[in-house]
């Protein structure tokens, strides 16, 4: 007997080890149980034998004894991979947890205390997973014990939410989670899944609920089986379940036994999950090439049900790219605690190397469309005080949504008035929504992230020749612009259709028009500008976009940001949209929104963002 002295480490790990860390072997609390009874020996020859003893009766079990149960229910579990086993284990952890009059004076610091609702919710996920051991069946039905049997039942009510019903549970906690910049969870009680949505009923609303919400959609819930009379349970041998479903947009915390307390909440996970294998990563490329190409999502689709509370913030990706370039914004923003419950993110998908007109076109329809189904008599506030934030391509998208074409579009391709021209109803109805169009009256602010307002330096007359050939337009689109040069024949101007890409060729006479072009009245911009090199902004570029195509005068604040073009992920630009929808909602923003000054000043050398008004800085009024 004595002491060796030993690294910090080995003694943390012997003193913290417990069965979800060792692969299967019980920790110290358990084990000193085991040893003062003098039968772990036993417990590795007969684990059943000594689980069915320490029970006994079920009858007066003190803290210590259940939660031994817990955690050697656990170890046997996953040493036999029995149902049986993992249910009892969460069983015994609820009870510790909740059930025992000590429980409510219980040391709040007793490491006891987050295994114990680690075991209830992993004993619940491996007790309740279907065959296909991802599934989890939260359904009503009767389940052994090792000591009797568990019925649960299930409110229907519990699976609805916002019009839609939650089906097909998969546990998303045992996830290794890759490739975002931060993986968000709260620890507390429940299983955390990831559920799919379907609309609840029949009929054009269903329908239209339907096509806003993607396919793939799953959003993070967290499971509950709420034990109750567990002492008498665990005494009878029957214990009875109520399943309750907590999404995590709704809920952070659950009432037990009269205690607040935190649902384990896998945001991250779900998202990371939701992205697996996604078809959205095969239409980045394919949906630029051709036109002909579905994309999955399609248009402007919500991230979760429409609650009116929310103000929407939509997102629109760059050329050849796709919604999923967003998920380090919508996983950073939608784990922030003053955002999450004030904001909602929609996304738009489009063809990318359709005309941007055209695009700008189908966008504004899809807005304005939704907008109407949402709030058809204008009762909302929220919904006219939408945020629009583009990247790349998409920031021009955004830009024509707050602009006024008057006639400029249409004279910079001919002279000839749009009224004589010669066309079917549906071409001409083509060209004036593509042409023609006024301000969105409730967008009120936008976010251009590495915007090329006069062009990209990139696209060379070579690129174009190349990118022509490949490059499918819509059916619609060109049999409508040979019809009006066929039906036309003093019109000039239209023997060809630019691409996306070739739109943005410097000197081309949209990017021309455009940039001219001022923004409505009472709207809000902002702009994030990539450049890759250290020093002033002036004269460099993101690979992509020169600092001068993407500055805009008059704008609300310029943030640069040392990245190449894709500079939608980067922490920099997260804080800067973060303090941009802080100043939108009136919050006031502090350290959550930019990298304290300390910090950059630690960094010898090191080249900080630079943030400053941009030229004619004005800060507009909100639009009623």
């Amino acid at each position: 007997m004595g002491v060796n002295r030993a690294d910090t480490q080995s003694v943390y790990r012997s003193l913290s080890a417990n069965v979800l860390s060792t692969g299967g072997t019980p920790g110290p609390y358990s084990q000193q149980l085991l040893r003062r009874l003098g039968i772990s020996e036993r417990f590795e020859t007969h684990p059943e034998a000594v689980l069915a003893g320490l029970r006994g009766s079920g009858a007066g079990l003190d803290r210590e004894f259940l939660f031994a149960l817990a955690e050697l229910s656990f170890a046997h579990a996953e040493k036999n991979h029995l149902r049986e086993y993992y249910l009892a284990a969460a069983v015994y952890a609820y009870a510790f947890l909740f059930t025992d009059p000590a429980a409510l004076n219980a040391d709040p610091i007793d490491p006891r205390l987050q295994l114990a609702a680690n075991l209830y919710n992993l004993g619940l996920v491996h007790g309740l997973v279907a065959t296909d051991g991802e599934t989890v069946t939260l359904e009503p039905g009767t389940h052994p014990l090792p000591f009797g049997k568990l019925e649960i039942t299930v409110d229907e009510k519990t699976l609805r939410w916002s019009g839609f019903r939650m089906a097909r549970f998969v546990a998303v906690g045992g996830f290794e989670v890759r490739g975002f910049l931060n993986r968000y969870r709260q620890a507390g009680i429940g299983a955390p899944l990831a559920a799919e949505l379907s609309p609840l009923g029949e009929g054009p609303e269903a329908e239209a609920a339907r096509k806003r919400i993607p396919p793939r959609l799953k959003v993070p819930v967290t499971a509950l089986v709420r034990f109750a009379d567990l002492s008498d349970g665990v005494a009878s041998g029957h214990i009875r379940g109520h399943v309750e479903i907590f999404p995590a947009d709704s809920s952070t915390t659950v009432e037990i036994e009269g205690r607040q307390v935190p649902l384990e909440l896998e945001s991250t996970a779900a998202l990371a999950y939701q992205l697996e294998d996604a078809p959205v990563w095969d239409t980045e490329l394919g949906g630029f090439l051709s036109a002909l190409r579905p994309l999955s999502p399609e248009g402007l689709v919500m991230l979760r049900p429409y609650r009116p509370s929310r103000m929407p913030v939509v997102l629109i990706h760059g050329t050849a790219s796709s919604p999923a370039r967003w998920a380090d914004i919508v996983n950073e923003l939608q784990n922030d605690p003053k955002l999450r419950d004030r904001i909602d993110f929609w996304l738009f998908t489009y063809n990318t190397s359709n005309p941007i007109l055209l695009s700008a076109s189908d966008l504004r329809v899809s807005l304005r469309r939704l907008i109407h189904e949402l709030d058809p008599d204008r009762q909302n506030p929220l919904l006219r005080q939408v945020v629009l934030v583009g990247h790349s391509q998409g920031g021009l998208l955004a830009r024509l949504m707050v602009t006024d074409s008057g006639t400029r579009f249409w004279t910079a391709v001919t002279h000839m008035p749009f009224e004589k021209i010669q066309a079917t109803p549906e071409t001409r109805a083509l060209l004036e929504r593509s042409m023609f169009f006024e301000p969105l009256p409730f967008v009120t602010r936008v976010v251009f992230v590495a915007t090329p307002h006069r062009g990209s330096f990139r696209v060379s007359s070579f690129m174009l020749g190349v990118l022509r050939r490949l490059i499918t337009l819509p059916v619609t689109v060109v049999a409508g612009i040979r019809e009006v040069a066929a039906r036309n024949r003093g019109l000039s101007g239209v023997d060809g259709i630019p691409n996306a890409v070739e739109n943005m060729r410097p000197g081309q006479r949209f990017v021309r028009t455009l940039s001219a072009s001022p923004l409505a009245a009472g709207v809000t911009a902002h702009s994030i500008i990539a450049v890759r090199g250290a020093g002033p902004p002036a004269g460099q570029n993101d690979g992509v976009v020169t600092y001068e195509s993407a500055h805009v005068d008059g704008v609300a604040s310029e943030k640069i940001v040392r990245s190449e073009h894709s500079v939608q992920g980067k922490p920099e630009t997260i804080l800067e949209l973060r303090r941009i929808l802080y100043e939108h909602l009136g919050i006031p923003c502090g350290v959550e929104c930019e990298v304290p000054a300390r910090v950059d000043a630690a960094m010898p050398g090191a080249a900080s963002a630079v943030e400053k008004p941009a030229v004619g800085m004005e800060n507009h009024p909100q639009r009623p």
